[in-house]
């Protein structure tokens, strides 16, 4: 069982099995930057370390959750999430919809990256897509050989944008269902086709909590001086959206994060 780098084993809890790249050429190589920065809101996929403390969010005066204030706690393991671009109270379309709260429910599997980055192409496109598709496909192309489709090893951010330049990515349809209820059906998945269309042209790595506040471009972060996070755990398991600090986020990108940012599709 391929072991989480910080901890030196599996995570306890399966959700948390976002993998740390070995190396980091694909953030160095394309960087996001002022001139690739998309012009409209658009969603941001993070792979980062999780703490303890982000297991438990807190509710502020107002109703808002929050997670990554005070002591962080420990590291538990990794995990893939999507931040929110826009703002939830504004009526625009970048929003987060209660069904996809519901639908993207990874259950308790290492899935995380083929959830929070189907969210963002959801977010992207306003429609659904098989993230346990991407899961799998991610395990094909990254850079662990006993990562495998069907089994209930993590991936990478890096490896999930690989095959979504690629290859594209599997729009949800109603049949897909039974496909989707437990690992064994990894093999029935892998005969669906992807569309290139599905899919994105470009993505960009941002490496600083201002690149990211530049693509998520959402006024309610900035007076909040937080981001919105979209978790993969269900409506029973985590809030629908969770606030974190700016610089609890800059502390997990440090921490050998992944933060990317569709720049073309």
């Amino acid at each position: 069982m391929v072991r989480y780098r910080p901890i030196g084993q599996a995570p306890e809890d399966r959700r948390l099995d976002r993998l740390i790249p070995d190396d980091f050429e694909h953030v160095s190589r394309w960087p996001l930057t002022v001139t690739t920065t998309p012009s409209r809101p658009v969603p941001v996929t993070i792979g980062v370390n999780w703490y303890s403390n982000f297991d438990n969010p807190a509710q502020d005066s107002r109703g808002r959750w929050w997670i990554g204030r005070g002591d962080l706690g420990s590291i538990r393991g990794g995990h893939c999430v999507c931040l929110e671009p826009g703002d939830p109270s504004s009526g625009t379309t970048e929003q987060d919809l209660d069904g996809w709260w519901n639908f993207y429910d990874q259950g308790q599997e290492g899935a995380c990256v083929g959830f929070g980055s189907s969210r963002m192409m959801s977010l992207l496109n306003r429609k659904r897509y098989f993230a346990r598709w991407l899961w799998d496909r991610a395990k094909d192309v990254d850079q662990w050989p006993d990562t495998k489709p069907g089994d209930d090893n993590g991936t990478s951010v890096r490896a999930a944008m690989d095959v979504l330049r690629g290859r594209g990515h599997v729009a949800w349809k109603s049949v897909f269902a039974p496909m989707n209820d437990d690992l064994s059906d990894a093999y029935t998945r892998s005969g669906l086709q992807p569309t290139v269309g599905e899919g994105i042209s470009a993505n960009r790595w941002a490496t600083r909590v201002d690149q990211v506040v530049g693509a998520l471009q959402s006024p309610a972060n900035e007076r909040m001086g937080a981001v919105r996070i979209l978790n993969s755990w269900g409506r029973n398991g985590y809030p629908h959206r969770v606030w974190m600090p700016y610089e609890t986020l800059q502390r997990l990108l440090d921490e050998d994060g992944e933060a990317t940012v569709v720049t073309d599709r």
